[in-house]
């Protein structure tokens, strides 16, 4: 492979490896604070074990997230100069509110909560949490601002001179058409993933069934009672985040057809323009991915998706191609079809199998009941890989159905390589990567599933050291909240 190809791998290798730290980070540091929140209220001794549980693993997340992250910026200076040359002016103005801004209230103020139980007052410390919450949303909108400007191109212009593009608006690139309905579909799809992750820890415990009658509800086991709620709150987030997602995945797609229609026929292995154009559930095509051989189809589907008419027309790839040929010089402009064709699928795939799994933990939990067959373990195990894959495989289709263009109209992707690059370094820094990132996987599974196992950390009863004093109910820290979170267990 020359250098162009290993550069895209290892882009693609740490930044499909990165977001599986992002949708986790983003939903589950929100679903922390709302279980804080819910034990500020109601002094519950269940709700604030839940914080401390699931905000045990939140942290383990942010860390290991935080090292990827870092990796994945280094990659634009060493094989992306050129890109980042011509267009930094504009994609670095939302990174660097991101980094200023965003960053900086996620980074100090999860601080100050990890540290924070006990040493600064409870309201306070609550707000540190609504805080960090807030602040990956800023950093998710950023960086989608910066990521939207490469799919849609929006506020600057050409100097020519300079030979670069130069930021001309920056409320254009912040409201871009693409980033409006980008936003909201990215963020459904992490609360999917948080929610997950809750749902599945829960269901784990209750099928195994763990031992606390201190919180138990009557005629349940052990800690069933907070699991059982903990479900509940997954099994529910991640149906909301699946409605959300079919929601917003309609707008994308129109969106996504008006700016990007190559993309669009791509997905459906469209090779003709048609009026009304059909769904395809399922295609076969010749190897090289130039035409389709058979397809399983729905009438008229494809228009009202694409369109929001039932009789819209769809352009197809070979039209497309002869367009942009006349516009852009001779050239092959259409993305790897049978990639963004399958991806497009099974990113849909995986997330209508979370929402169903998420849906039958509900009516398996219903009315006190705890499931207690070995495919409920099994479903616990899915449940989070589902929209984890669903994310990564929708940013796979994203980006490679862009190409060949690094920023859309643009910038060619082999446009964007920094010329000093050589493909021994790349392979080396390849190789690296993907071990590091190897490990820093094979770590966070690791540590996830060994603070998950315990279950749920014991707080210190009314009276006893570190307790509430005697007649004051709830409104004292237990013995652990004047320790920092990460020791506390």
């Amino acid at each position: 492979m020359d250098v162009l190809d290993l550069a895209r791998w290892q882009f693609g290798i740490t930044t499909v490896v990165h977001f599986f730290f992002v949708p986790f980070t983003i939903s589950m540091t929100f679903l922390v604070a709302i279980m804080q929140s819910v034990w500020m209220r109601t002094k519950s001794e269940r709700w604030l074990r839940l914080t401390k549980f699931f905000g045990k693993l939140l942290l383990i997340n942010l860390a290991v997230g935080v090292v990827t992250g870092l990796v994945q910026e280094f990659q634009f200076g060493m094989n992306w100069s050129d890109f980042s040359r011509f267009v930094g002016d504009v994609f670095g103005a939302p990174l660097a509110m991101e980094a200023l801004l965003a960053f900086y209230l996620e980074s100090v103020f999860v601080g100050v909560w990890i540290f924070g139980w006990g040493r600064i007052p409870p309201k306070i410390h609550l707000a540190t949490i609504w805080i960090t919450a807030c602040g990956t949303l800023l950093s998710a909108y950023f960086i989608l601002a910066a990521n939207s400007f490469m799919q849609h191109p929006v506020g600057y212009e050409i100097n020519e001179a300079a030979g670069r593009a130069e930021l001309t608006d920056i409320w254009a690139v912040l409201t871009n058409k693409v980033l409006l309905v980008t936003f909201p579909h990215t963020i459904f799809a992490a609360f999917m993933v948080g929610g997950g992750v809750i749902a599945a820890v829960a269901m784990w415990h209750l099928v195994k069934g763990a031992r606390d009658p201190e919180i138990a509800e009557p005629g349940q086991p052990s800690d069933a009672g907070a699991f059982r709620t903990a479900l509940r709150i997954g099994a529910v987030t991640v149906l909301i985040g699946g409605i959300g997602v079919a929601v917003s995945g309609d707008f994308q797609g129109k969106v996504m057809t008006e700016v990007q229609p190559m993309k669009m026929a791509a997905a459906e292995a469209l090779y003709e323009t048609q009026q009304p154009a059909p769904f395809s559930l399922f295609t076969i095509g010749t190897l090289d991915g130039s035409e389709a051989i058979y397809s399983i189809e729905v009438p008229r589907l494809l228009s009202f998706l694409a369109t929001g008419s039932f009789d819209g027309e769809v352009e197809g790839i070979n039209d497309l191609q002869a367009q942009y040929e006349e516009e852009f010089g001779p050239g092959d402009y259409s993305p790897n079809i049978p990639v963004t064709y399958w991806t497009f699928r099974m990113m849909i795939t995986m997330g209508g199998l979370a929402a169903l799994i998420a849906l039958w933990q509900l009516w398996a939990t219903r009315r006190g009941r705890v499931p207690t067959s070995r495919w409920a373990l099994r479903a616990a195990a899915v449940l989070p890989v589902l929209p984890l894959a669903g994310n990564s495989l929708g940013w796979i289709f994203t980006e490679m159905g862009r190409q060949p263009w690094l920023v859309f109209g643009l910038m060619p992707t082999a446009s964007g390589v920094s010329p000093s690059t050589t493909a021994r370094t790349v392979f080396i820094s390849l190789a690296a990567f993907t071990i590091l990132y190897a490990g820093l996987t094979w770590l966070w599974v690791h540590l996830l599933v060994k603070h998950a196992r315990p279950g749920l950390p014991d707080v210190a009863p009314p009276g006893e050291e570190g307790g509430a004093p005697p007649g004051a109910g709830r409104e004292a820290e237990d013995e652990d909240a004047d320790k920092p979170l990460s020791f506390a267990y």
